[in-house]
């Protein structure tokens, strides 16, 4: 399975992601949907260039131009709710992709473990399709690989790409244990998770600092 971590080599994301992570900028939610979008665009731009492309020709004012266009539109899935702003940063970049949504989420037990819970999916038929699923953090994996087996049961597609804003290397095993096909994206790669399965030293829950605290049920 490709692991494609675009933090290797310093680029404009860097500080893109030294303001997400930042506990000092996190109080500004608008600013950090914002960062949150503008890694989706960055995935998507890198992620376009593994998809395949046909030639087109398009009528200019003066001419004929030669161009490229996708051959096939993807299917771009959100995570409810911290993928919603990763996802609109991408669907920018993929503007004709259909769309998936998927309410995945840990269901907290009293002792602190936790399940995971799928409540609802809208989603297009993904048979053959190519599939591109927004979440901003790959902690443990056990989420990701519940919500793609549920999401498959009514159809594989032909191409999966997962993009993460961090990831951490235990998630990532996970993944690839159960979706050997799968090519994950990251921006960021950690290689730690603390006793209650959060990334270190990863940035707290993308949720909450995109759109405010949530009671635990």
């Amino acid at each position: 399975m490709p692991l494609i971590n675009l933090s290797v080599q310093p680029s404009i994301l860097s500080p893109i992601l030294a303001e997400i992570r930042d506990i000092n900028q996190q109080s500004d939610r608008m600013r950090f949907r914002y960062n949150m979008e503008r890694c989706g665009e960055i995935l998507a731009y890198e992620i376009s260039k593994h998809l395949e492309f046909k030639p087109a020709q398009v009528t200019t004012p003066l001419g004929t131009a030669h161009a490229s266009v996708l051959n096939e539109q993807p299917v771009v899935g959100a995570i409810l709710r911290a993928g919603l702003a990763l996802h609109q940063g991408m669907i920018r970049f993929f503007d004709r992709a259909d769309n998936a949504f998927i309410s995945a989420y840990r269901k907290h037990r009293p002792d602190g473990s936790f399940d995971i819970a799928i409540e609802h999916v809208s989603c297009p038929p993904l048979q053959d399709r190519i599939f591109i699923l927004a979440d901003p953090m790959l902690a443990t994996g056990r989420s990701m690989v519940i919500t793609l087996q549920q999401l498959f049961t009514a159809g594989r597609p032909k191409v999966i790409h997962l993009a993460c804003v961090i990831a951490a290397r235990q998630g990532i095993e996970h993944v690839q244990h159960h979706f050997p096909d799968l090519t994950i994206w990251t921006c960021a790669l950690d290689e730690e998770l603390n006793a209650k399965g959060y990334i270190v030293p990863g940035l707290g829950d993308a949720g909450d600092l995109s759109y405010g605290p949530k009671a635990q049920h």
